[in-house]
């Protein structure tokens, strides 16, 4: 599995781009946390800084200083693909023929091994095993024979998979969206230039004006001047593959992903949840943070229904404690876990529970919170999650586990209830999600919640107009 990222592109009029891609890299941090960089042009040389760490360990001052130029591209990582070490930190830079090239991606590549196999064997070196070098050098040696948009479409011939980039080609910074559209990325309007990065909140951080999404399959080329920018539709594909885990999880709630803000389509998930599953308990509170937007909703439209549930946290956050989904060992998820959060008694003591989280990917966090739920005296715990049963890997860019670690691979939903200690438990069925997001079943990537995926997965199902569950049916072993 490969890269969960968040990638930003900026070109400014008069100004150095650093500062403003440092603070765009501290927005977009919830992306990744393993590494951080920033890679700059000042018209005549390229200039980087790649460093392993959160955004703040990863620049000082002086380091900001050095990367001058009015141009320039950054990069949170989160490993799924290549090593945890500093090679595959990003943006990858190469220098060739043709000038520098600094690139910045955000998903995964379903055929890395066949184009890195036939780059080598036209005589190509490569340092990592990431797939982001891949695109780097397909691109380099396209820009030998073609222009820059050729040579950019000549690329995206070439990958297949799920892909954002933003790509520094001398002091001309590109922003690239998939032909299916699976990774978000959108453009940005600044006071004196223009910005392309994953999330919207970016641009909100530099106090700019949201533009649009990037459309799927096309590529913004940003005027280095900083006086505009041009776009060009290199694939337009009757279907998408958006990501509704996107929506669900990753991106921020104050973000706006494909035209649609995050933070609504989370209370929207929350109140469809009520009206598919709710129950009436004293308290509904939510696993902070990630589904306090769904709980939100959830005891909303429970209210607008005449039920007598109070809204109320339950569990105090220690902020200083890393996200158990993205914490590479199981023993490290488990400790986590215990360390970030703790139940608040009078909430809880002596009453019925409804919790409410946004998925169950391995069952661990879920596990315990029952536990710490019931030791803090919850007469009843009633756990409710806003998305459906997720049953498969995601091939293409969240680090989601394998399928042996998936706790809902080949478990009823009665088996999951029982394993995690609950009084009962439902998921949101998939009619919720394409509902909600205003999208048919074929317009998004379902793949980690029915095994069936838009791209070519080794070992997968792939084709997305056979063998599909009837909507609002959850695909699963039940």
């Amino acid at each position: 599995m490969n890269e969960k990222c968040g990638v930003v592109g900026i070109s400014l009029a008069d100004r150095e781009a650093a500062r403003p891609l440092y603070y765009s890299l501290y927005a977009l941090q919830h992306r990744g946390q393993e590494s951080a960089g920033i890679v700059t042009h000042d018209g005549f040389q390229q200039h980087e800084h790649v460093e392993m760490g959160l955004v703040g360990d990863a620049f000082d001052s002086d380091d900001l200083d050095a990367l001058s130029g009015s141009n320039g591209i950054g990069h949170v990582r989160y490993p799924t693909a290549g090593s945890v070490n500093a090679c595959c930190a990003q943006p990858f830079s190469v220098s060739f023929k043709s000038g520098s090239l600094g690139l910045a991606h955000n998903g995964n590549l379903v055929n890395t091994e066949e184009v890195r196999d036939e780059l080598a064997s036209l005589g190509h070196a490569f340092t990592s095993s990431g797939d982001t070098e891949v695109i780097a050098h397909d691109l380099a040696r396209n820009l030998l024979e073609e222009d820059l948009v050729r040579a950019v479409k000549s690329t995206m011939d070439r990958i297949h998979g799920s892909y954002s980039l933003t790509i520094m080609h001398d002091e001309t910074v590109l922003g690239v969206r998939d032909p299916q559209g699976n990774r978000p990325l959108v453009l940005g309007e600044l006071d004196d230039g223009y910005v392309i990065a994953s999330e919207s909140a970016t641009i909100d951080t530099l106090d700019g004006e949201l533009i649009r999404d990037v459309e799927p399959g096309e590529l913004i080329v940003l005027k280095p001047d900083g006086s505009g920018y041009d776009s060009y539709q290199l694939f337009d594909l009757e279907k998408t593959a958006h990501c509704f885990f996107e929506h669900v999880y990753f991106a921020r709630p104050d973000s706006i992903i494909d035209e649609k803000l995050v933070y609504e389509v989370r209370r929207d998930l929350g109140r469809k949840l009520w009206e598919e599953s709710g129950i009436e308990t004293d308290v509904v509170m939510p696993v902070p943070d990630s589904g306090r937007s769904f709980a939100s909703g959830y005891a909303e439209a429970a209210a607008e229904d005449g039920a007598r549930t109070e809204f109320a946290e339950g569990l105090m956050k220690n902020r200083y404690v890393g996200r158990t989904f993205i914490m590479p060992t199981q023993d490290e998820r488990e400790r986590a876990v215990r360390l970030k959060l703790n139940p608040i008694k009078s909430t809880i003591e002596g009453r019925s529970v409804t919790l409410i989280d946004d998925s169950i990917v391995r069952g661990t966090t879920s596990t315990q919170l029952v536990e710490l739920l019931r030791d803090a005296g919850a007469e009843e715990i009633h756990v409710r999650i806003g998305s459906p049963k997720i049953i498969a890997p995601c091939y293409l860019g969240i680090d989601m586990a394998s399928r042996d670690e998936l706790i809902a691979a080949d478990r009823t939903t009665e088996d999951i209830r029982e394993a995690i200690g609950a009084d009962s438990l439902s998921y949101l069925s998939i009619e919720s999600i394409t509902e909600a997001l205003d999208n048919d079943y074929d317009e998004l990537c379902l793949g980690c919640v029915t095994g069936e995926y838009p791209y070519d997965v080794e070992g997968e199902k792939t084709d997305r107009d056979v063998s599909r569950p009837a909507i609002g049916e959850q695909p699963s072993a039940d």
